[in-house]
C-alpha cells in the first residue's frame, strides 16, 4: 500500500510538473510573439515617420540647410529599391538595437515618391540628411542624402563650385579640410597627394569610382548620390528615377496636345527622349539620355509656348 501511495504521489508531482511546464512555455511564447509584433510594429511605425519627417527637408539643400534625424537607441535604417510598378519603390526598413540585440523584422515600409541615396545599411543614433533638385531637363525630383553621423566625409581637391555647397550646407560630417583621421576619403580629379583616397570623382568621364566598382552620373545632384550611395541602391533609384521621367513625359505629351487645339504648340521631341529611356540598362547610358534631354530643353526654350 505504502509503494502504491508512493506511486500515486510522484504520478501526481510529474504531472504537476508537466502541465506547469506547459503553462510556462505558453507564456514565455505569448510574451515573445508579444514583443516581435511590438518590435515589428515599432519598426514599421520608425519607417514611416522617416517617410513623413523627410517631406519638409525636400528642396531643403537650397537654403543652405542640413537636418538632423536622431534615433532614441542604436538604429540601423536598411535601404532598399525597387523597379516594380510605374514608379517603382523606396523601401525603409529599421532594425533597432533592444537589450543588447538587435531586432529582426520582416516589416518593409514603401514610399513611390522618395529618392534616399545612402548605403545599403547605414547605423547609428544621428542621421544627417539633405537634399538636392534633380533637373533632367525639367525637375523630376528631390534627391535626398542620408548618412550616419559616425561616418566623415573628406572632400579632397574638389572644384570651387562644390566646396562653396559644402561651406554653405555646413554639415557637421562633411570636411573640406582638417579631416578626421578615420575620414572616408572622397578624392576629386587626379589626386597625388598623400591621402589615400576611398572613393574617386572624376568630372571628365562623369563617373563615381568606390570599392572597386564604377557608376556614372550627370548633373551635381547625382554625382552626390554616387558619392554617398551603395552602387546597388544607386543604380535602382537611376532606373526608379526615370521611369518618373517617363511618365513625366507622357504628361507634357498631353499638355502639348491640348495647347495645340488653342493654336500654340511647341516642336519639341519628346518622342525621342521616351524612346532612349525605353533602352536604358545602366548608368553607364545616362550620357546617352542627357544629350537628348539637353537638346529638348534648347528646342523648348526656343519656343513661343513652353511645355516647361
Amino acid at each position: 500500500m505504502r509503494n502504491k501511495k508512493a506511486f500515486q504521489i510522484s504520478f501526481a508531482w510529474l504531472f504537476a510538473i508537466i502541465v506547469g511546464a506547459f503553462i510556462l512555455f505558453l507564456a514565455i511564447y505569448g510574451v515573445t510573439k508579444i514583443m516581435k509584433t511590438g518590435s515589428d510594429f515599432t519598426s514599421a511605425r520608425t519607417g514611416a515617420e522617416i517617410g513623413v519627417l523627410l517631406n519638409p527637408l525636400e528642396t531643403g539643400f537650397e537654403s543652405g540647410r542640413t537636418s538632423l534625424l536622431t534615433m532614441p537607441v542604436d538604429t540601423q535604417i536598411h535601404n532598399r529599391c525597387t523597379e516594380t510598378g510605374t514608379f517603382g519603390k523606396q523601401i525603409i526598413k529599421i532594425s533597432q538595437k533592444n537589450f543588447g540585440k538587435w531586432s529582426a523584422t520582416d516589416v518593409d515600409v514603401g514610399f513611390a515618391n522618395k529618392y534616399i541615396f545612402s548605403d545599403a545599411n547605414v547605423e547609428g543614433r544621428n542621421f544627417l540628411i539633405f537634399s538636392k533638385p534633380f533637373e533632367f531637363p525639367f525637375k523630376i525630383a528631390d534627391l535626398i542624402y542620408l548618412t550616419s553621423s559616425k561616418n566623415s566625409y573628406c572632400l579632397v581637391n574638389a572644384p570651387s563650385r562644390i566646396e562653396d555647397e559644402i561651406s554653405d550646407l555646413g554639415q557637421e560630417n562633411l570636411y573640406l579640410e582638417n579631416c578626421p583621421a578615420n575620414s572616408i576619403n572622397v578624392c576629386f580629379g587626379i589626386y597625388s597627394g598623400t591621402v589615400e583616397c576611398d572613393i574617386y570623382v572624376n568630372e571628365n568621364r562623369k563617373s563615381v569610382e568606390k570599392e572597386g566598382e564604377i557608376v556614372y552620373y550627370e548633373t551635381d545632384a547625382l554625382m552626390y548620390a554616387a558619392i554617398f550611395s551603395d552602387v546597388d541602391v544607386y543604380e535602382c533609384q537611376i532606373k526608379r528615377l526615370l521611369q518618373r521621367l517617363n511618365e513625366l513625359l507622357t504628361i507634357y505629351e498631353d499638355k502639348n496636345a491640348i495647347i495645340s487645339l488653342r493654336g500654340c504648340s511647341a516642336d519639341v521631341d519628346l518622342f525621342t527622349l521616351k524612346s532612349e529611356i525605353d533602352r536604358f540598362g545602366n548608368s553607364e547610358d545616362l550620357m546617352n539620355v542627357a544629350s537628348i534631354a539637353e537638346h529638348i530643353n534648347r528646342q523648348n526654350n526656343l519656343e513661343n509656348c513652353k511645355l516647361w
